[in-house]
């Protein structure tokens, strides 16, 4: 039982900052990710100066490049309520959208969904229920809208060239080359 003494020591001295980043992590709802991040800034820095013993190295160095290494992405939720805020509730909010895909159309596979959608289409049923959309919406510059839109219609129709070339490539490339003749004034 004692020669587990020293590895127990060890990582339970180590155990201590990791609770101190989970005691941030899960801050009360109010909390912006500004604060967040400063606490988190705190803390790694409170870690490289008291964590300083050689054993200690390969752990500080290890939560510096974890916890630099997520950026902005991980304090996004601070300041954006209907994003979720720990893995389980992302794993949970896809899975019920994914279900209600399934009840809707019947198939298992909701690739085509997404493509058809575009990648955010995930997050409508959700925007449908907060009550600020309209105001959000309303804030949104035309221009900028009709640029995301212009993408959004190029990426779909990217796929449905992708899709209409694999169901029957001969059609595809003789209308490809027809629009071409068009073009350059051929026949």
């Amino acid at each position: 039982m004692d020669n587990f003494r020293s590895p127990y020591n060890k990582v339970k001295h180590w155990l201590k900052p990791l609770q101190d980043a989970a005691h941030i992590l899960s801050a009360p709802k109010p909390q912006t990710a500004e604060c967040v991040r400063v606490q988190m800034q705190w803390l790694r820095t409170e870690l490289k100066r008291t964590y300083t013993r050689k054993e200690d190295r390969e752990m500080v160095e290890n939560f510096e490049r974890y916890s630099t290494g997520f950026g902005a992405g991980l304090f996004a939720c601070y300041d954006t309520a209907y994003l979720p805020r720990t893995n389980n509730d992302h794993e949970r909010f896809f899975r019920q959208t994914k279900t209600r895909h399934r009840r809707m159309t019947g198939l298992r596979s909701w690739n085509r969904y997404i493509w058809r959608g575009g990648e955010f289409v995930v997050w409508v049923d959700d925007a449908l229920k907060q009550i600020d959309l309209v105001q959000r919406l309303s804030r949104v510059e035309y221009g900028d809208y009709l640029k995301e839109r212009k993408g959004w219609e190029s990426r779909l129709h990217e796929g449905t060239n992708r899709l209409r070339f694999r169901r029957d490539p001969h059609l595809y490339l003789s209308r490809l080359e027809k629009r071409i003749c068009l073009l350059i004034g051929q026949t």
